[in-house]
């Protein structure tokens, strides 16, 4: 009886079930940042958290959250959409007064500018993208020596996530949180995937996921896997150096006449207004040709010097 009532005793005051333990110290963190996006929150305008409630449910919010997430900004679609409104209306507004209150450029300027936001997004992506890919292969490495050594594969992405810089410490710090809260490893780097559109990560996850199933030796296919990721990143290299001719004359040529446009636009405007005067049609048919023959012409030139490896 004793024994009993010191065992209940103890139970009652200190016993917690493995997911309490596991829970606390992330859930101290959440409380954190949900406190801190508290206060943030009460400093977004109506507009924004209208917007935010509005998109949030929606799967073009998804969508836009997800990008978001790739190019690691720090943004909500509602506030990422009223972004692309603010610089929508900036380059209409600054293309009207720009061309003495040309309609015509002011609608271009509207439709460019939503794009402003979109592109940006698209080089944080791919900006980080890359140096993820150039992150592999040491990560791999590291992976490799832990399980060598007697870690588990859980415990060498651990070991991922505090040695190695960010971006790829960041990814896999998430994973390895997912998977203390009792998510299975072939979610955690199924999302892991999802975040990250990187083709050599893809053959890395689809070999961890294998092994498990059928077993074998993951240290080896995994050094395996780092010399090829590291082989095509040579190549990859030595091919961007040899077509870097290529790419970089179709930028200039695409936006020579652009920036030729506008200096003959701010040192003879009655000159360049010559083109818009009556038909006026046939001054604004030639400008819209032109514009797609460049955009043909850059995507031409990208395409002959981007090699697939």
């Amino acid at each position: 009886m004793i024994l009993f009532i010191v065992g209940l005793v103890v139970t009652l005051r200190s016993e917690r079930s493995l997911v309490d333990r596991r829970l606390e110290g992330y859930l101290a963190e959440k409380e954190v940042k949900l406190e801190q996006a508290e206060l943030g929150q009460g400093k977004n305008s109506a507009l924004t958290n209208w917007v935010n409630e509005r998109v949030a449910t929606t799967s073009f919010g998804d969508n836009i959250s997800r990008e978001l997430a790739r190019a690691d900004i720090k943004l909500k679609s509602g506030e990422y959409i009223i972004l692309m409104m603010f610089s929508s209306v900036f380059t209409a507004l600054f293309s009207f007064f720009f061309f003495d209150g040309s309609w015509f450029f002011a609608i271009v300027g509207l439709i460019f500018g939503l794009f402003i936001p979109r592109i940006f997004v698209g080089f944080q992506q791919s900006k980080r993208l890359q140096k993820f890919n150039d992150q592999l292969p040491d990560m791999l490495n590291l992976m490799v020596n832990g399980l060598r050594t007697g870690f588990s594969a859980l415990q060498a992405m651990e070991a991922v996530s505090r040695e190695l810089p960010s971006p790829i410490s960041d990814e896999f710090r998430r994973v390895v949180q997912e998977m203390q809260l009792g998510v299975s490893m072939e979610t955690a780097l199924e999302n892991l995937q999802r975040r990250i559109a990187s083709e050599d990560l893809d053959l890395a996850i689809t070999a961890i996921n294998i092994q498990r199933e059928v077993g074998g030796n993951l240290a080896e296919i995994l050094d395996t896997i780092s010399h090829t990721v590291r082989e095509r990143i040579r190549i990859q290299g030595e091919m961007r150096a040899i077509t870097a001719q290529v790419k970089y004359s179709g930028r200039f040529l695409a936006l020579m006449p652009v920036a030729l446009g506008l200096a003959l636009w701010g040192l003879n405007r009655e000159y360049m207004m010559e083109f818009f005067q009556e038909p006026v049609l046939c001054g604004y048919v030639l400008l819209g040709i032109s514009g797609v023959m460049l955009v043909i012409g850059y995507f031409v030139l990208d395409k002959v010097g981007t090699v697939e490896i």
